[in-house]
């Protein structure tokens, strides 16, 4: 695949496309089935492996192979483009060389392989859909995007909902001290309101990548991100709820009040 392929407007429409039909498959899958690793782990799902190799392996691509299809479609270092830059690779260089290494993995967890191959599918799907466009391969970026009330919106959001991720993981991780192997109700910040804050701080971040570049390759990748987490929030609320009868019955799966 050659840069002009990348950034034919004909067959980027038609990557976008396969994103969209990415988030249908995955979010009838999951409403059939829930993701066989963490608290879901179950047999029958085929080889496995240490889940913190399973995290670098299924995100690297959108770190390694996004950064690589931004420069080689980028035709000149525009304000806007770079600060895409910066603010995905502030998301994934986290998400896969960061987060594997500060999981707290009980002894005997696994990840199955398919799974992470899975993920890694999807995360070249989203790189050849994404960095064409955030680079100005696709669509032209000038430096008046950068006061534009969406880009400025966006951005905004992106940080808010990175930081109510990464708090929410933060909390997760304090719950289980060294040696332990339990779970624990989450307590404190949204997790009074919501079982996922987590999962709604990823969703909003990408929801503000889509506003941020208003783009339809922005927007599949939000669409994407709600099929994806979405199904699990419910299920790992489900989860909680059988396993804890004391579990808050106010509380939601990852919309305050709502859902």
């Amino acid at each position: 695949m050659n840069v002009a392929t990348l950034t034919d407007p004909t067959f980027h429409a038609h990557a976008v496309q396969a994103m969209f039909a990415a988030a249908a498959l995955t979010v009838a899958s999951l409403t059939l089935l829930s993701a066989p690793y963490g608290r879901h782990a179950r047999e029958g799902w085929g080889p496995t492996f240490d889940p913190r190799i399973g995290w670098v392996v299924m995100e690297s691509p959108s770190v390694l192979l996004w950064g690589t299809l931004f420069f080689l479609t980028m035709p000149h270092a525009s304000a806007p483009a770079l600060i895409f830059l910066g603010v995905w690779f502030f998301h994934y260089v986290y998400r896969a060389f960061i987060y594997p290494f500060r999981m707290r993995v009980k002894p005997g967890d696994r990840m199955p392989i398919l799974v992470a191959a899975m993920a890694v599918c999807f995360n070249t799907l989203n790189s050849v859909v994404n960095a064409p466009m955030a680079s100005g391969g696709v669509q032209p970026w000038t430096n008046a995007w950068l006061i534009d009330p969406r880009f400025l919106v966006g951005i905004a959001l992106f940080g808010v909902g990175t930081w109510i991720n990464r708090q929410a993981d933060a909390s997760l991780r304090a719950l289980r001290k060294p040696g332990e192997t339990g779970y624990k109700i989450p307590t404190g910040g949204l997790y009074e309101w919501i079982t996922c804050p987590n999962y709604f701080g990823e969703c909003l971040a990408w929801a503000g990548w889509a506003i941020a570049t208003w783009s339809t390759a922005g927007l599949g990748f939000a669409v994407y991100t709600a099929a994806n987490l979405v199904p699990r929030a419910l299920q790992n609320h489900a989860w909680y709820q059988s396993q804890f009868p004391d579990y808050p019955k106010s509380r939601r799966a990852i919309l305050p009040w709502i859902l």
